[in-house]
C-alpha cells in the first residue's frame, strides 16, 4: 500500500513537468511560425547582401607548376671520399655531400619563403605595383587595373595615406606579408614532388611569377654552390702550399678535383635544382571566389540570425511581462 501511494506522489511530480516541457516544444514552434515573415525578410536581406558581395569580389586565378628535385648523381665521386677521407675533409672546410647533410630541396623551399628572396624577388622584377595594388583584371585590355587610391598609373608613383613610420611607397616587409599570402610551396611525402603556385587578379601574371621563382631559385641555389666551392678550391689551395706530405697532397687534389666537378655541373644546368615537370600556364578559368556558395552560406546565415532574433525578442517580451 505504501508502495502504491510513493508511485502515485512521484508521478503527480513528473507529470507537470513532461507537460511543460511539452508546452514549452510548442511555443517555440509556435514563436517562430509566428515570426515567419520577419525570418523570412532577414533571410531575404542577407541573401541579396551575400550576393552583391559575391559579386563585387574580383576573380582571382591560380597558376601552378609541378617540380622534381634533380637527381645528385654527380656527387657520386664526393660521396666515394666521404666515406675514405672524411677526416680530412671536415678539416679542410669542404662539404663532400654525405648523408647526413642537409637536404638541398628543403634548402631550396625554405629559401623561396625567405624575407630575403621575395624582396629580391620584387625588386628585381618591379611587380610591387601588381602586388600591393592591382584592383582587376582587365582581359579584353589584358592589363592590370590599380588602384587609383593607392598608386598612380600614369606617373608611376605611390599616393597612399599612411601613418608613420609607413611611407607611400610599401616598404619590402609590407610586400613579403602579402607575397607569402598569395604564394604556396607544397612538397609531396610520398613521391618528393614540389608544387609551386601563386595567385592573382591576372592569369598571365600568375603564371609568369611562377615561372620566374623557379628560374630565380635554381639560380640562387647554384650561385651559392659556385661560390662555395670557389672558397674551398682556394683554401684546399692554400693548405697544399702548406703541406709536405705526398698522401695528404694527393687527398686535396682530389678534394680540388671534386669542387671543379661542382662548378662544372652547376654551369651546364640551368635546372639546377629543381626540374620542371608541369610548367606554370595562364589559367582560363577562375579559382576563386565560389560565389555560390559565398550566396548560399549568407542565406543560411540570414536565416540563423532571423530564428534567434524572433526567439530571442520573444522571450525578453515574455521576461518584461512577468515583472509587471
Amino acid at each position: 500500500m505504501k508502495t502504491e501511494i510513493t508511485s502515485t506522489i512521484k508521478d503527480a511530480q513528473f507529470a507537470p513537468t513532461l507537460t511543460n516541457d511539452e508546452i514549452d516544444l510548442r511555443e517555440l514552434f509556435s514563436v517562430i511560425l509566428q515570426g515567419k515573415w520577419l525570418i523570412i525578410a532577414i533571410t531575404t536581406i542577407f541573401a541579396i547582401a551575400s550576393v552583391v558581395f559575391a559579386i563585387l569580389q574580383p576573380n582571382i586565378y591560380k597558376s601552378e607548376a609541378l617540380l622534381a628535385a634533380v637527381s645528385e648523381d654527380q656527387s657520386g665521386g664526393l660521396s666515394a671520399l666521404a666515406s675514405q677521407f672524411g677526416g680530412l675533409a671536415s678539416l679542410a672546410g669542404v662539404n663532400l655531400g654525405t648523408k647526413g647533410s642537409t637536404d638541398k630541396t628543403q634548402l631550396a623551399i625554405e629559401v623561396l619563403k625567405s624575407r630575403q628572396f621575395t624582396s629580391e624577388f620584387i625588386q628585381k622584377h618591379n611587380i610591387l605595383a601588381d602586388l600591393m595594388a592591382a584592383k582587376k583584371w582587365d582581359r579584353e585590355a589584358h592589363k592590370i587595373i590599380y588602384n587609383s587610391d593607392l598608386y598612380n598609373e600614369q606617373t608611376n608613383t605611390w599616393v597612399r595615406e599612411v601613418k608613420a613610420p609607413f611611407k607611400p611607397e610599401p616598404s619590402m616587409q609590407e610586400a613579403y606579408k602579402v607575397f607569402s599570402k598569395i604564394i604556396a610551396i607544397d612538397k609531396a611525402k610520398e613521391t618528393g614532388m614540389v608544387t609551386i603556385s601563386v595567385e592573382h587578379l591576372s592569369p598571365t601574371v600568375s603564371q609568369q611569377w611562377v615561372t620566374w621563382l623557379i628560374q630565380d631559385i635554381n639560380k640562387v641555389m647554384k650561385n651559392r654552390d659556385v661560390a662555395e666551392a670557389k672558397r674551398s678550391t682556394e683554401f684546399l689551395n692554400q693548405q697544399i702550399a702548406l703541406t709536405n706530405v705526398a698522401d695528404i697532397k694527393t687527398v686535396l687534389y682530389k678534394l680540388i678535383e671534386e669542387q671543379a666537378k661542382t662548378i662544372m655541373f652547376a654551369e651546364v644546368r640551368d635546372e639546377y635544382i629543381f626540374k620542371t615537370i608541369d610548367p606554370a600556364l595562364a589559367p582560363e578559368e577562375k579559382d576563386k571566389p565560389k560565389r555560390a556558395l559565398i550566396c548560399v552560406l549568407g542565406s543560411m546565415l540570414g536565416g540563423m540570425l532571423g530564428v534567434m532574433f524572433v526567439l530571442i525578442r520573444h522571450f525578453m517580451r515574455n521576461r518584461a511581462e512577468s515583472r509587471y
